[in-house]
Order: C-alpha cells, then structure tokens, then sequence
C-alpha cells in the first residue's frame, strides 16, 4: 500500500506539479472521513484537529441529504428565480448587525475578498488597502497583492501597506503596555498618510477579527475599535475576513468581530460556509450593494445556486440542531485548559491563545527572549500525524501550533490531542 502512495505522490508531481502544497513529510493518502475522523487507505485512523472547511463534521447527513436532495431537483445559476437563494441570505444577514442587511455569493474566500475590494474601491474613490505584515487573503491576483505573510505579489504593489502584527505576546521592540496600542495604531495612521501622500486614497482596511493567520494573537484592548476609527476617518471602509472565524467558531458570537463592539462596512466569508461544497460571499449594506452592482453587474455562474444555498441552509440547520455554538465555548475551555496545564510543565511552550473552537500554541527556545521553535514546530506537527492526530502551524515563523478541529469536537477528542500532544513534547524535550 505504501508504494500505491508513493506512486500517486508521482503521479501528482507530474500533473499539478512538485511545488503544489502537501501537509507533512510522510503525506497521507486519505480514503474516507466521518465527524471529526478521518481514514487513509491502509484504514489508519486520524483525528481531524485542523480541518475548518467541513465546519459541522465530515460527511454530515444532513449536508450529504441537502446537496443530493437539491442536486436531484434542480440546480441553476441566479439569473432566475429560486427561494433557496433568497432564504439562505435573509435567514445569513439576521445573525449580523441590522446594517448589514444583503449578501453576494461567490464560491471561495479569494472571490469574496476580490470583491469586497472591488467594492471598497468603488464607493470610496480610493485604492488603498491596509492589511498586517503577516497576512493572506487568498491566492488570486488582486488579492494576492494583500498577502504579506508569502504571496510574491504582495512585495511589488503599491495600493497595499502594511502595519504590524497587533500582538501582545511579542509587542514592538522598545514598546510595551499600555503604549503597544498607540504604537500600532501610529503604523496604521502612518499607511493612510502615505497612501495620501502617493495620491492614491484610502479605499479600507482588510483584517481577520481573530488574526488566525497571524497566529491567533491576542490584541491590545480596544485596538481594532480605535482602527477602525482611524480607518473611517480617512473615508476608508472596514472589511473583516471571517474565512476561518466565522460561523460560530469562537463559541459566544457567530462571528469574530462581535467580540469587539465593532461592526465593518463588509464581511467576507468563505471555507465553513458550504461544509466542503464551495460556497462563500460577502455580507455589507443594500445601499453598498446596490451601488456597486449598478455599476459592476455582478454574476458568478456557480455562486449561489439552489444547491449550494441548499448546502448553506444545512449548515445553519445543524449549527442550532446540534448546539454546537455552545459547544465552541465548553469543549474549547476543556482543550485550553489541558494546554495551559501543558504549558506549566514544559518550556517549550511560550503562549497559549484560544477563541472557542480555535487554539494556537506558541513554541519558543527561551521564554524570556521569545526565540520562535521553528523546527521543533514542524517536528511536532509531523510527530502528532504519525500518532493519528492532525494540526498545522501558522504565524510569522511557523513556530505556532494551529489547532483548528470541526465544530462537534468533544473533550473526549481533546483528551486525545493533549495526551499526544504531550507525547511528542517528551520525545521531542532533547532537540530543545
């Protein structure tokens, strides 16, 4: 079975090419997957401790009957009539702001953040775009321009500058406390003057409410209330990526950004949203949409069709039926505090950050100089896989243990995650 994988990793190289991305250093050939589990061909068994895209669980029934049931019936693009569309979006927009009141449908998180600056720059008149200095917000042209974290186009643009990272773990060198707000809001003033400087204008500020791909980073109070000010000051709109955060991954609030009292111009969302069918879209005012679809005239083929609104409702339908908001909040303070308590035993581990269903461990060599763990990260993340438990690592040096399981995780699932994860921290303690 070995030497099928090893002939399908060839056969792969030769089609998509060497450089497409694979997890882990042995990749695993997946066959099947259920709930949070999923299974490689030889019927090994792994827990999915990473996987947002099927949001409610692999292989839910309810999804699998939506997609099939609506498939069986009809499926068109929204250049005609259908409820399922017009359902989906009233019953999406009543879990936001009563500003937030329409909907735009698209099939990935790269389409939606195309859009939302597309739409941004139209109503402002500008073309600046502010983002961290470690961010992603897909892989298309236009987006890609926004991805300072590693995207190649992101060095050459001039309509995007960055601030630094809001993190209070590592702060700003020189600045600590009480001033680390003030310093990072001076880097955003800072971009929206030079953005005025070049002629250009600010069209807005582009940001995940929960810093996912930053490393999960816990935030100065208030700081993205006080952006965001600065941001609308300038006659900028706020766009908040809700990708990874949204659809109640952060336990009390169906999105991130009502953590912080702060309600964006758009929202886009992505990856959760259809459970694996593509389905994503971006949230705003009637009056923006109406504006920019006057202009634009929007229509994406394969954007909003009654199945994949019909997949989109089944999502919704599952979320409340099966508490799992709720469960965000009780299975992430269980994992948090077996972390935490890992934490306390071991070095190695500088920072733990939670939010819900949502879990970053910081690895460093030194806690008091904060020097990243970046090969012990990767180590540990390659330990875990061969142990049948799945995480990733993010942040600025990949020193970061990303921990993002579906949303019917359960402390028995943890259990599983802490005791491995303090396994490979034994194994691994002499490469320190």
């Amino acid at each position: 079975m070995q030497s099928q994988t090893q002939s399908l990793l060839q056969r792969r190289y030769n089609t998509m090419g060497k450089y497409s991305p694979l997890f882990y250093e042995q990749p695993i050939h997946l066959a099947r997957a259920e709930g949070v589990w999923m299974y490689d061909q030889q019927g090994n068994q792994f827990l999915d401790c990473y996987n947002n895209v099927p949001h409610v669980g692999h292989c839910h029934p309810a999804i699998v009957d939506a997609i099939s049931r609506q498939m069986s019936t009809l499926n068109i693009h929204t250049r005609y009539l259908h409820e399922n569309i017009v359902n989906y979006i009233e019953r999406l927009t009543a879990t936001f702001d009563n500003g937030l009141n329409a909907a735009m449908l698209t099939c990935s998180g790269s389409e939606a953040n195309e859009l939302a600056l597309r739409m941004a720059r139209f109503i402002t008149g500008g073309k600046g775009i502010i983002v961290t200095d470690a961010a992603y917000h897909g892989n298309t042209e236009a987006v890609g321009e926004l991805g300072t974290g590693f995207m190649p186009e992101a060095k050459l643009t001039k309509r995007v500058r960055s601030f630094p990272i809001p993190d209070t773990y590592r702060g700003l060198e020189g600045v600590h406390d009480e001033a680390l707000k003030s310093a990072y809001l001076s880097h955003i003033q800072a971009a929206i003057e030079g953005f005025e400087d070049d002629g250009m204008g600010l069209a807005g500020m582009l940001i995940c409410p929960d810093f996912a791909n930053e490393g999960l980073l816990n935030i100065p109070d208030d700081f993205l209330k006080e952006a965001a000010q600065l941001v609308r000051n300038a006659g900028g709109l706020i766009i908040f990526d809700e990708v990874q955060a949204g659809f109640g991954r952060t336990g009390k609030h169906m999105w991130a950004h009502q953590w912080h009292d702060v309600v964006p111009d758009i929202v886009t969302l992505g990856k959760p949203m259809g459970n694996g069918f593509p389905l994503a879209g971006l949230v705003s005012n009637l009056d923006n949409v109406n504006a920019f679809s006057q202009h634009a005239m929007y229509f994406n083929t394969f954007g909003g069709t009654p199945v994949a609104c019909a997949v989109g409702n089944a999502v919704l339908d599952v979320l409340e039926q099966e508490n799992l908001l709720s469960n965000a909040v009780t299975t992430g303070e269980y994992v948090t505090r077996g972390l935490r308590a890992l934490q306390d035993k071991y070095e190695l581990i500088g920072d733990v950050r939670s939010l819900g269903m949502f879990f970053a461990v910081e690895l460093v060599h030194d806690r008091i100089t904060k020097t990243p763990a970046t090969t012990i990260a990767k180590k540990i993340v390659n330990y875990l896989r061969n142990q049948g438990v799945l995480i990733s690592t993010i942040g600025p040096h990949d020193s970061v243990l990303k921990i993002r399981p579906p949303m019917p995780f359960q402390p028995e699932h943890g259990d599983r995650l802490l005791h491995t994860l303090e396994q490979a921290f034994q194994t691994l303690i002499q490469d320190v």
